[in-house]
């Protein structure tokens, strides 16, 4: 990009090297492409290809044109890798030739069919023998993405963000997989996904404010859900004794480095399991999960190492103080005992009736996992919502008193659990598209 041209004349440059293409018959944005193999594919099987001299159609995003006397030079990637392309006035004519130079830029989308070689220096290209447009951007790409004044444009304007940050795009291929990972060590403990209301008439599960609408089909206020867990329980209820759910959920209280509007969370319910059983099955997970998506028992979060090497250490409630104490929380730590006033949905500990059975794993100093023995008792949960002036769901504790096996439940913040395992310093880095406060114009 001229650093002293305008956006405006950059656009209305690109916009007459779009009718020139239109001009010439082609379509600037087809449909269909001849993509043969995805750039990845190419180089992994390159000697392969150069030997046979057998031509292949690759297609992507052009990052870079260079021009070197009668022959140009660019470098175009697909979402799998880049490589380099190669145009001769002699082999693609001297009239397409011509028109390749008047008429792509950086950012345009193309198509190369061609050969594969070696250059001088070793790199692996494609020598184009035909090729076409596929999308022309009328745009400029930023030059210097990191050297922009104001960061937030990066969280506003993603697609450049993911355009010019190749580990800003590794670290969403990561968060993807610990998705993955998650769902397939689930499945095959034999637990069953399931899915629960996201408009709920009572925004039960967590105390939190929630996002209120209206339904005009017929004519009641719903909330967006806080959390899934009141119907996740309905289903134990019903008679499934393993579930979960990975969902999105929305909370209308404040925003910061670890808290975002709408979060995706995991819930996970196992009937007849209780809070300590429960402990032993995530520190399994957390282990299957690191050697799934390719790390060790120990992390690097915001430059300490963080070991999850079992098992845990374990601090009552009692003895934390979550905004002095936050050394003492970096390495994995359930925080167990929790006052009962503040877990309403939770079961009383056997030996203290003042304390919640429940846990919290908190590591990096960021809250990680909630979980409880769930309360079963219709007659105690009814009460408890009542003291404590919490919203009753009428339904769930009829559902209740139809019975529900003992059980135990937790929710995993996929957006923290993200963070940490990207080394990312708040959840905007690891959202594609964070909340953000709009732009003044």
């Amino acid at each position: 990009m001229k650093k002293d041209m305008p956006i405006s004349k950059l656009r209305k440059n690109r916009l007459k090297k779009l009718e020139n293409i239109k001009k010439s018959k082609a379509n600037p944005y087809p449909a269909k492409t001849k993509r043969t193999h995805l750039i990845e594919e190419a180089l992994l099987n390159f000697e392969k290809f150069s030997k046979g001299k057998k031509k292949i159609v690759l297609v992507g995003r052009i990052r870079s044109i260079r021009e070197h006397g009668g022959s140009t030079f660019l470098h175009f990637e697909d979402g799998t890798g880049t490589i380099q392309g190669y145009f001769k006035k002699n082999i693609v004519g001297l009239k397409k030739y011509r028109f390749f130079l008047d008429n792509f830029e950086t950012g345009d989308f193309i198509e190369i069919e061609g050969k594969l070689f070696n250059t001088r220096k070793g790199e692996k290209t494609i020598e184009a023998s035909d090729f076409k447009i596929l999308a022309k951007s009328l745009l400029p790409l930023p030059e210097k993405w990191h050297g922009l004044k104001d960061v937030e444009e990066r969280f506003r304007k993603r697609y450049l963000d993911l355009i010019m940050n190749p580990k800003v795009r590794e670290k969403f291929k990561v968060r993807s997989k610990i998705v993955k990972t998650l769902r397939e060590i689930l499945n095959k403990e034999e637990f069953f996904e399931v899915e629960t209301p996201i408009l709920q008439p009572i925004p039960g599960g967590a105390l939190a404010k929630p996002f209120k609408t209206h339904l005009n089909a017929l004519n009641i206020d719903l909330y967006l859900r806080v959390a899934p867990e009141l119907y996740l329980k309905r289903l134990l209820v019903g008679g499934f004794e393993k579930i979960y759910e990975i969902g999105r959920c929305f909370r209308n209280e404040g925003i910061d480095a670890y808290h975002n509007p709408d979060f995706t969370m995991l819930e996970l319910y196992w009937a007849y399991q209780d809070r300590d059983g429960l402990m032993k099955f995530v520190e399994n997970i957390f282990k299957e999960l690191l050697s799934g998506i390719g790390k060790g028992n120990t992390i690097s979060y915001q430059g300490k190492k963080i070991n999850f090497k079992t098992p845990w250490k374990r601090i009552k409630y009692s003895e934390i103080d979550f905004e002095k104490d936050k050394e003492k929380l970096i390495q994995p730590t359930f925080v167990v005992d929790h006052p009962l006033e503040i877990t309403p949905l939770a079961k009383a500990k056997d030996d203290n009736k003042k304390y919640a059975d429940r846990f919290q794993l908190v590591a990096g100093g960021i809250e990680l996992i909630n979980g409880f023995s769930e309360l079963n008792n219709p007659l105690e949960q009814r009460e408890r919502l009542s003291k404590n002036n919490k919203r009753k769901d009428e339904d769930f504790l009829q559902a209740l008193e139809y019975g529900m096996p003992p059980a135990a439940g937790f929710g995993i913040g996929i957006d923290r659990l993200s963070a940490l395992l990207t080394d990312s310093h708040s959840l905007r880095e690891i959202i594609l598209f964070p909340t953000m406060r709009p732009k003044k114009k």
